[in-house]
């Protein structure tokens, strides 16, 4: 079991016909906690009904809300999500939110302390009150894994390579590292090339880039490691990198050997793919059963 603790955004993923919970720092938390983890998350709700929903929701999948703030000032997190033809959302994003507006507190500080792992987003900085928070802990967490989301337009490239710079580890999508690397100056190079120029500038020989149905490619200890991917039928993308990550962080935390984790998390984050929502429940014998291992 190793300890984890998420900070940032929790939300509600408003679709055109129906909404569910969400927030990638919450997807990962509630993925890990799957896989008999502890995890905390450190956040900020709303003083409302949708807050009162997303605490409970928290409590009944074990992840630890004593890091969740509760602020009268601002709403809970929402968000409306618009899906295409082949399942891909888009969002936008409703500010300012509580989550905007996470304090430094003696609690937040203890969970990132403590924990083995601290997970954290570029989302969650586009306030300066929750960037200046996460600054903060950032200095006194053990491992800090940067789990990249670029939302236009809430970004910018002295704040990317801030969070960056402290990581240990970083995970991108396809689209997200060739974005930053031309912003850091980078000509335009392969994939790998690309992932070993943002491991020199960043000083990290541990990052990811998931190729949404082609799989991911890991950089880790100097080797390379991929997987192509497994065909499912898409019902939407969203949450499914979380998944993935949550998969492949529990996996090399625990020394599982980075082919064998890579090719896990591929499969994990494809079935939640093929699932509405970000958080479905999936079993291992379903995941067996998607990489070719036949369970009896």
């Amino acid at each position: 079991m190793i300890k984890a603790t998420c900070f940032g955004e929790v939300l509600w993923d408003v679709f055109p016909t129906h909404k569910k919970i969400g927030g990638a720092p919450l997807n990962v938390a509630v993925r890990l906690e799957s896989m008999q983890n502890q995890v905390a998350v450190i956040s900020s709700v709303g003083m409302d009904k949708k807050g009162e929903l997303l605490l409970d929701f928290m409590k009944e999948n074990n992840v630890d809300t004593k890091g969740v703030q509760i602020d009268a000032n601002f709403k809970t997190g929402k968000v409306k999500v618009v899906l295409d033809e082949t399942g891909s959302a888009s969002y936008d994003i409703m500010q300012p939110r509580a989550w905007d507006k996470i304090q430094l507190t003696e609690v937040a500080q203890e969970l990132t302390k403590s924990a083995d792992v601290f997970i954290y987003g570029s989302l969650a900085s586009r306030d300066e009150t929750s960037r200046a928070t996460l600054y903060e802990l950032l200095k006194i967490a053990k491992y800090k894994v940067f789990d990249i989301n670029l939302r236009k337009p809430y970004y910018s490239a002295d704040v990317l390579s801030h969070l960056m710079n402290e990581a240990n580890f970083i995970k991108f999508n396809d689209e997200e590292i060739f974005e930053i690397a031309g912003l850091l100056g980078a000509d335009a190079q392969s994939l790998e090339e690309t992932i070993l120029f943002i491991a020199q500038k960043t000083n990290s020989d541990c990052i990811c880039v998931t190729l949404g149905s082609k799989g991911a490619i890991l950089y880790f200890e100097g080797n390379f490691y991929s997987n192509p991917g497994y065909k499912i039928t898409v019902a939407d993308t969203v949450g499914a990198g979380d998944s993935f990550l949550g998969t492949l962080i529990n996996k090399l935390v625990k020394k599982v050997d980075p082919q064998d984790a890579i090719d896990y998390a591929c499969a994990v984050g494809a079935l939640v793919a093929s699932y509405e929502g970000a958080n479905p429940k999936i079993g291992e014998a379903e995941i067996n059963k998607l990489m070719g291992k036949i369970v009896s």
